[in-house]
């Protein structure tokens, strides 16, 4: 079963009644963007991505990019498809209108980027870097800049990446090496190399906007000496530019996006231009990354969405053993068997609070730019700060997990490629590498985000989620209370971990560092079942009045599980940060 259908009923819901879409649709340049917006956005990227997107999935891990003699051969049907997509303007959707974008809110784009994502991952790949190659642009180009190329990039002629990797700086980027010389004349010439340069060459645009990380000649050692550039592919005389792709790597997953080693200056130097100031290019590049991170951990839902359609389907027509009830005679379908409902609701419980969780984060993001009050865009903002670690984490990590389950639903037939399941489980790996590894999300929740106010903002999420479990007490049914139960517990463990982590990080930074990830996977479980409750609570009014019985009582039977087999490790998870942190550390380097 390679076909997919979006799951625009549940994306509408999580921004109708957790996301507050008709708050957002009140904010200034957002006005009209509302529920009836938000449909038909949705409804019309939906029948593009099952139409003509999703169809290419299969064919590109099958038939993958190539390299030969320096060009970049996409997978058959890809470069029709890209400008199927720019056609349609979905590059644009959250751009400025002045550039030839749509200035949609974050919060109706993740849903249409989660598309994208579910129909083909390698695919989506391509508008993720343009993105965010505007993104950077916005943030810091020069008017002149962003006039140049942002509208080339929304209506896509040209498409961007991100350079930063080198082959002896992965994420320690104050180790980078490539040198960036002044001509005298405004301009730069870029010497290097770059690895691991997702769409770093392709047949799908007339042109590619790198962006690069590079040390300009006699600039500081370490993070603060890097600048950013603006390298071209093709120099605006149709001259080709001093950047080769010299070769693509051969991948576990995610096949058809080329991932390219992009060599610089062997023949006198690639012409670049400065965005922003000389030796503060990191400060953009992160603009660049966070936007990156959040549409990363849209793309671990994506594929988690994907796997599980997948895996329910073959659930269905997979006839294997009698019911254990003893309520058929004969072999059923397997959806009938109870662990197999057991790793569905898994499957979807998971996907369903990461995309609630995401959504939130992105009508925060929102608020956080276009809202008129100072202090409450200063509210979201810390936020939808302390969220994107979490959105990217913990997203990433169920991704693999639900992905797992995938194979594990189809048996042997999981394990064998012709099913298509396995190809979710290698794309998805990559997910929790690039863009910062969960590692790395973990340490930036730990540092940035908890420790550096002593963990005021996640304390006052905390009591975010102390209203959400008043309303359940309110409730007597068992759907209410078990998730009530569950939440005050999670919520209480967060809250002690958080202590721990503000108190412990500078005085035991070994300690709290040991239980850094299971921090972030606390904490984004906490996230996720926060959003589920009110899901919950949303679904039950909505039964009560009459609204869609069967879509609501599956959202309240999945907030349940999600309460009773996720949220509820919690409490042990808690355990190990602040209990086991000796037993990480002790043993002995060389007992390895």
């Amino acid at each position: 079963m390679n076909t997919y259908r979006a799951p625009v009923k549940d994306m509408l819901f999580c921004m109708q009644e957790l996301a507050g879409l008709d708050a957002v649709s009140r904010l200034p340049g957002f006005e009209d963007m509302g529920t009836d917006t938000a449909q038909a956005v949705l409804e019309e990227c939906a029948k593009f991505n099952e139409g003509v997107v999703a169809p290419l999935n299969r064919d590109g891990d099958l038939e993958p990019s190539y390299w030969k003699d320096g060009q970049v051969v996409t997978t058959a049907g890809f470069t029709q498809a890209f400008r199927q997509f720019t056609a349609g303007g979905w590059q644009g959707l959250q751009h400025p209108p002045e550039f030839g974008g749509q200035g949609l809110p974050k919060t109706i784009g993740a849903a249409c980027i989660e598309m994208l994502n579910s129909a083909n991952l390698s695919f989506a790949l391509c508008p993720l870097l343009t993105d965010g190659a505007i993104e950077a642009l916005l943030t810091a180009g020069t008017p002149e800049q962003r006039a140049t190329y942002i509208p080339k990039m929304i209506d896509g002629r040209w498409t961007g990446t991100m350079n930063l990797t080198e082959p002896q700086a992965g994420s320690d980027l104050a180790l980078v090496r490539t040198r960036a010389e002044p001509q005298g004349d405004g301009s730069y010439k870029l010497f290097g190399t770059k690895i691991f340069i997702t769409y770093g060459e392709h047949d799908m645009a007339d042109n590619i906007v790198h962006m690069v990380l590079a040390r300009v000649t006699g600039a500081p050692e370490g993070v603060k000496g890097i600048s950013l550039f603006i390298c071209l592919k093709v120099l605006p005389d149709g001259k080709r530019n001093d950047v080769h792709c010299v070769s693509i790597e051969h991948k576990l997953g995610i096949r058809a996006s080329p991932t390219a080693v992009l060599q610089y200056g062997d023949h006198g130097g690639a012409v670049a231009q400065l965005i922003g100031q000389e030796n503060r290019g990191l400060e953009t590049m992160f603009i660049m990354m966070n936007a990156a991170r959040y549409a990363v951990g849209v793309q671990g839902i994506a594929v988690a969405e994907r796997a599980y359609q997948q895996a329910v389907s073959y659930a269905r027509d997979r006839v294997q053993s009698r019911p254990v009830d003893g309520s058929m005679n004969t072999a059923a379908p397997i959806i009938h068997h109870p662990d197999v409902k057991r790793m569905l609701m898994t499957m979807r419980a998971y996907t369903e609070g990461c995309r609630a969780m995401a959504l939130v984060a992105a009508a925060a993001c929102d608020a956080s730019h276009h809202h008129p009050d100072a202090d409450v865009r200063k509210q979201n903002q810390a936020f939808y700060e302390f969220m994107v670690p979490l959105v990217k984490g913990y997203s990433t990590e169920m991704s693999l997990d639900v992905a797992s389950l995938g194979v594990q639903v189809h048996g042997g037939m999981g394990f064998i490629e012709e099913t298509g399941a396995a190809q979710y489980l290698r794309d998805a790996k990559i997910l929790t590498i690039y863009e910062g590894t969960t590692a790395i999300q973990a340490n930036d929740l730990v540092g940035r985000k908890t420790a550096r106010d002593g963990g005021q903002t996640a304390k006052a999420i905390a009591h975010q989620i102390e209203v959400t479990e008043a309303a359940l007490a309110q409730r007597s049914d068992a759907a209410a209370q078990a998730m009530h139960k569950h939440l005050v517990a999670a919520r209480q463990a967060f809250v002690e971990v958080v202590e721990f982590v503000a108190g412990q990080t500078q005085a035991s930074p070994n300690a709290v560092f040991a239980g850094s990830v299971p921090y972030l996977m606390l904490a984004g479980n906490l996230m996720a079942g926060w959003q589920m409750a009110r899901a919950l609570l949303a679904a039950q009014d909505r039964l009560a009045a009459g609204e869609e019985a069967a879509f609501m009582r599956a959202k309240i039977a999945t907030a349940r599980f999600y309460a009773e087999h996720l949220l509820s490790k919690a409490p042990g998870v808690r355990d190990s940060i602040v209990e086991g942190h000796a037993a990480v550390n002790e043993m002995a380097l060389e007992a390895f």
